[in-house]
């Protein structure tokens, strides 16, 4: 599937199949209309949405529209909206339109705050109910609609195809678990799906999973991959220095992005580790931090102190630091040399993007479930990049041997350094694509 030439972009989609469950999902939200302040209410009150600026949802917004075309793209959290930002500055400032951008999470809204482009305009996404997307359309009236990687939120969706926008679909990236969920309601893949008038994969396997689930193979273009240009996670540098010091000279390895029942295979691994190394210490990202409790009940009960870091407990000399807070990630794959990258310990998560550790240095181990990001980790596996482990006796085996071989862990980050490089880079192409369909 080549580029097409950007003065000859698709024309925006014909009429979508029709979908009798799609039509249940638009009467639910309707219904549930009423009770949209209710539900950020509660939010709010339970510390999930940002005091200041938690209407922006609702679809109040204080911004004014600037004249002009605006291009606006929306991402959901941190790795998404991160992977935005040399997209960003391939649009912003290069044709006289703006871009706004939107995200989900207080912790993205943070982060992407003070990463962004001058001249973008960081806004919440309205939650998908009838009343605030109606505002916020209303409001902005975008030239082009894009969302990132998987993003379907369907009264948005039809609200945006109802009124004449180009949507496009950017990174498409469906996964495993994805697109068996969507297999089981098919005529709403389609539905949704015929509303994009250009879907942007970033390689032949997203594009042929796309058109699965009935996405129409004209509108797919294989463009590569945005996290390809993707920078390293933030990084708090004293706080780096004031951690590796406290650490000391203990062998460290992390545990990133768990699920629950990988907790207790990694608690397995590490009593392993300090059968070996008995001053070997664990970082234990769990993927959702409000798990912390259980998690800590889990590193307990397999007989490990556990320092938690969302308390202010100090990492001490705990044989584990329990890293249960958000938007840090960085912070720990720089501290750690070795990381052990989870939802793809147990069946059923696909794994998660290893391209963050790589970016930051550190040897890269994982489980069998990678299907999420099937291509890029064989492509890994089979230049010596990262390696798969299986059960606690073989990660605490690995672990061991990475951490006390400085050689084998540099050729292991240089050859994924040199994978990454030899990535086809999206963003050049999204961008073109992004202004033939804007018009």
């Amino acid at each position: 599937m080549s580029l097409p030439d950007p003065s000859h972009a698709p024309a925006p989609p014909p009429v979508p199949p029709r979908s009798a469950l799609l039509g249940l999902v638009l009467a639910a939200s309707r219904l549930a209309g009423p009770f949209g302040a209710m539900i950020l209410r509660r939010r709010l009150a339970q510390g999930k949405e940002d005091p200041a600026r938690w209407t922006e949802k609702l679809g109040h917004i204080t911004v004014p529209r600037p004249a002009g075309r605006v291009i606006w793209i929306h991402a959901v959290s941190v790795g998404e909206g991160l992977s935005l930002l040399p997209l960003l500055r391939a649009l912003v400032g290069r044709g006289g339109e703006t871009v706004l951008l939107t995200c989900t999470t207080v912790t993205a809204m943070g982060l992407l705050s003070e990463r962004v482009p001058a001249g973008v305009i960081l806004q919440y996404l309205p939650i998908d109910l009838p009343a605030p997307v109606a505002r916020f359309l209303e409001h902005w009236r975008p030239d082009v609609a894009v969302l990132v990687e998987s993003e379907f939120w369907p009264r948005l969706m039809v609200g945006v195809h109802a009124r004449g926008i180009p949507l496009i679909l950017a990174n498409a990236r469906i996964s495993d678990r994805s697109a068996r969920r969507w297999a089981r309601f098919p005529s709403l893949a389609r539905a949704l799906l015929g509303r994009f008038t250009l879907m942007a994969a970033p390689d032949a396997a997203a594009a042929a999973r796309l058109e699965a689930l009935g996405a129409d193979p004209a509108r797919i273009r294989v463009t590569g991959t945005l996290k390809r240009a993707a920078e390293p996670l933030p990084v708090d540098g004293v706080e780096l220095a004031r951690l590796r010091a406290a650490f000391g000279d203990a062998p460290l390895w992390l545990a990133a992005s768990t699920h629950a029942g990988e907790e207790a295979v990694v608690a397995a691994a590490h009593a392993g580790l300090r059968a070996r190394l008995p001053a070997a210490r664990l970082v234990l990202a769990p993927r959702h931090p409000a798990r912390a409790g259980e998690v800590a009940a889990v590193l307990q009960a397999a007989g490990l102190s556990v320092a938690r870091r969302g308390s202010g407990e100090a990492a001490g000399k705990a044989d584990v630091y329990l890293a249960d807070t958000l938007g840090e990630m960085g912070l720990w794959f720089e501290l750690c040399p070795v990381t052990l990258l989870c939802g793809s310990l147990t069946a059923g998560i696909g794994g998660h993007n290893a391209y963050e550790p790589a970016l930051h240095g550190s040897a890269i181990l994982h489980g069998a479930d990678t299907g999420n990001f099937a291509d890029l980790y064989a492509r890994l596996d089979a230049a010596g990049a990262a390696r798969a482990v299986a059960g606690p006796e073989g990660i605490a085996a690995a672990v061991a041997g990475l951490v006390q071989d400085g050689a084998a862990r540099a050729a292991m980050t240089e050859a994924a350094r040199r994978v990454l490089a030899a990535e086809t880079d999206g963003v050049a192409e999204t961008a073109a694509l992004i202004r033939a369909v804007a018009g």
